[in-house]
């Protein structure tokens, strides 16, 4: 009963110690809290491979059950608090911290073996053991964390009004993850006992109760007023988390037209035909929309180039809220724009360019005299070509042809029926 005292007493004074950091973190700064959540993982491995207590249960680390436990909820306090961004911070600060770590040890132990001192020698063992495990640890830290705020979010449309519930099961599904996979490699390595592994299990069981206990409390009592953020799609969670969002804004940032925010030609360019080969690669169709602006030059003569782009603005917002999340929007030049959209055929290419026209039109109804329209040209591969520069002619053409017709209108081919051409 003893050893159950200690470990909730430890477990209790560490999310305190840690919670507080974090409460302070408008006055400290989070540089505090990470290094708080930091600078005991040496120990917490230490003692989670060579200090373990014995209860009626079997074997328990205090360094696996406190220590490791605590982590992954005060990481997932971050989260609650803050966002995927900021909590990605400690968790691949974490990561490279302790790889670096290992690597400068290593280093050492490679140079030769350290000079002796009287009344003392160093465990070498001990190092080389700590080494593998430091590295097999912090893999497993940094997969955990991931997984746990996933986790977490998915069960978010379960349990949407019960925080700590969630935060306990995503604790319990993460912490039994890790007990297995930490002691496979424990065992391998020191040749723990098999008793640590379910007594171990049992005790982390406890701490994610303890745990999620404390969360909720402290979020009741500290932080009550604070609202969770509105869920997310876990693809843009994860993708938050290992940086692959911060990737996409800083291309979009340099491959986006200020103007309007579409994709650039140059972008074009270097997207467009990975896109076509891996629909035809698959055998899927892949469509291309050539849409102009209408009348753009006497909008520019009349209303002047400021109301020009205001038009150019929103025109490409109307078009973007009529695609699908899949395709793309490229500013190819002037007011001339390329929508490129896998996996849509020639006839739905052409609807959807019909509805992309009508949409635009019921947009700047009435706004002046003429009144903004757009003219598509429509092409679809692999039907009527398997080649960019091919099929950005023939739409060109189409567009032409739709001008010429009237404007304020849809070019396609003639497996389209009525001839391929959709009048408004």
């Amino acid at each position: 009963m003893s050893g159950i005292l200690l470990l909730l007493t430890q477990s209790v004074v560490y999310f305190i110690v840690m919670a507080a950091l974090f409460r302070c973190r408008a006055v400290l700064g989070l540089g505090a809290f990470f290094c708080a959540l930091g600078v005991m993982h040496f120990l917490e491995t230490y003692l989670a491979a060579v200090f373990f207590i014995e209860l009626p249960f079997g074997l328990i680390s205090p360094g696996s059950t406190v220590l490791f436990s605590g982590k992954l909820a005060i990481i997932l306090l971050f989260y609650i608090r803050e966002d995927a961004e900021a909590v990605r911070q400690p968790i691949y600060g974490l990561l490279m911290g302790n790889f670096l770590m290992v690597t400068l040890v290593a280093m050492l132990r490679l140079s030769g073996p350290p000079v002796a001192l009287p009344g003392y020698n160093p465990d070498l063992a001990l190092i080389d053991q700590m080494g593998l495990l430091m590295v097999w640890g912090t893999t497993l830290l940094f997969i955990d964390a991931i997984a746990l705020i996933l986790i977490y979010e998915r069960l978010r449309g379960l349990l949407a009004r019960s925080l700590v519930v969630r935060a306990w099961l995503s604790l319990a599904i993460i912490l039994s993850f890790d007990q297995v996979a930490f002691f496979v490699g424990l065992h391998w390595v020191t040749g723990t006992p098999w008793s640590a592994l379910f007594g171990g299990w049992i005790a982390k069981m406890g701490a994610a109760v303890v745990y999620a206990a404390c969360l909720g409390v402290y979020l009741a009592v500290f932080e009550k007023k604070a609202e969770e953020s509105a869920p997310e799609p876990l693809a843009d969670i994860f993708h938050k988390l290992t940086y692959r969002h911060k990737y996409e804004v800083l291309l979009g940032a340099t491959s986006r037209d200020a103007l309007t925010g579409a994709w650039t030609r140059e972008r074009f360019t270097a997207l467009a035909p990975t896109m076509l080969a891996q629909a035809i690669d698959s055998g899927r169709p892949c469509s291309l929309l050539m849409i102009d602006a209408d009348h753009f030059k006497q909008i520019n003569d009349s209303q002047g180039h400021i109301a020009g782009d205001a038009v150019l603005r929103r025109m490409v917002e109307t078009i973007r809220a009529h695609i699908r999340g899949d395709d793309r929007i490229f500013r190819y030049g002037g007011e001339e724009f390329v929508v490129l959209a896998p996996d849509l055929g020639a006839a739905a290419a052409t609807m959807a360019a019909e509805r992309i026209r009508k949409a635009v039109a019921t947009e700047f109804a009435g706004d002046g005299v003429p009144a903004p329209t757009i003219s598509v040209g429509v092409a679809t591969a692999p039907d009527e070509g398997t080649g960019l520069e091919g099929l950005l002619r023939l739409a060109d053409s189409r567009l032409y042809e739709a001008k010429r017709l009237g404007r304020n209108r849809v070019v396609a081919g003639p497996a389209v029926a009525g001839g391929g051409q959709t009048m408004p």
